[in-house]
């Protein structure tokens, strides 16, 4: 069982002169829990998440644990984000525009999310997140998003579009397509994308210092993300990365790798 959050809208209706004016709060209700999930209040310090707890307010929101997950249900079905382990949202803004669209801002500080939203009906509707590295903005898609230890933003697309944006400029990821975004730079042009979570890696036995290691360098697509006991390793833009290991007599090491829509396979490799 995952966490579900339920988006209710705000509905303000500006009627006639004469008329009733009505206005209902939008606001994100928790309904279900899995793992460790805490509630987050700006200014207050962080508590054990509730069911029927309300996140209304800017800077509130929710983070995830090891091993915890959370499903946010968007705009009464119009879709929803999967929120995956060690991950952290927070309420930008939620608001309505003048054509009763329905715009949604949260940020995510750190972690990673799927969204699964089908297209707004009203023009006027969209829903962004904003990481350190950039924003992406959605009308009807389904993508997933990663914000690595570093800052950087994936974004991987499997159906529709997503714009990321970030110093001034625009890049649309198609559907099949992923992309990255690092702090201080524009959106990378987009690659493809398989959704399987691959890994390529060779072992090189080396002498530091007068002590025999083992160099394991590896590589996963762009946006995929690699664990080590459940802990992210660090990875480059082009998702490569370097592990620099003890020399046992014996040495086995599992290594998942997560893509950004959540498929995920460990490998067992034999070092030694």
């Amino acid at each position: 069982m995952v966490l579900s959050l339920l988006v209710v809208l705000t509905v303000a209706s500006y009627a006639q002169p004469g008329s009733i004016r009505v206005r209902i709060e939008r606001w994100i209700g928790v309904q279900q829990m899995h793992g460790e999930v805490s509630f987050l209040q700006q200014g207050r310090a962080s508590r054990p998440a509730r069911l029927n707890d309300r996140l209304r307010r800017v800077g509130d929101g929710l983070a995830t644990g090891e091993a915890s997950a959370a499903t946010l249900e968007v705009d009464t079905q119009i879709g929803t984000i999967d929120v995956m382990a060690d991950t952290a949202i927070r309420i930008q803004s939620l608001e309505i525009g003048p054509n009763d669209g329905r715009i949604t801002r949260l940020a995510v500080d750190r972690g990673q999310a799927r969204l699964r939203l089908r297209p707004f009906n009203n023009p006027e509707s969209q829903l962004d997140l904003e990481t350190p590295a950039g924003v992406s903005s959605v009308r009807g898609t389904e993508f997933g998003l990663v914000v690595f230890p570093d800052g950087r933003m994936g974004v991987a697309t499997l159906e529709g579009r997503v714009v990321t944006s970030a110093q001034g400029q625009e890049v649309d990821v198609q559907g099949g397509f992923q992309n990255i975004t690092v702090p201080g730079e524009p959106p990378s042009q987009p690659i493809p994308f398989s959704n399987e979570p691959r890994l390529e890696y060779q072992v090189e036995r080396v002498i530091r210092r007068g002590i025999r290691r083992i160099l394991l360098t590896g590589q996963v697509d762009p946006t995929s993300s690699v664990l080590i006991k459940g802990q992210p390793q660090e990875t480059d833009r082009d998702g490569r990365f370097t592990l620099l290991l003890p020399a046992p007599s014996r040495l086995r090491l599992a290594v998942t790798v997560v893509t950004a829509l959540g498929q995920t396979q460990t490998y067992e490799l034999d070092l030694i």
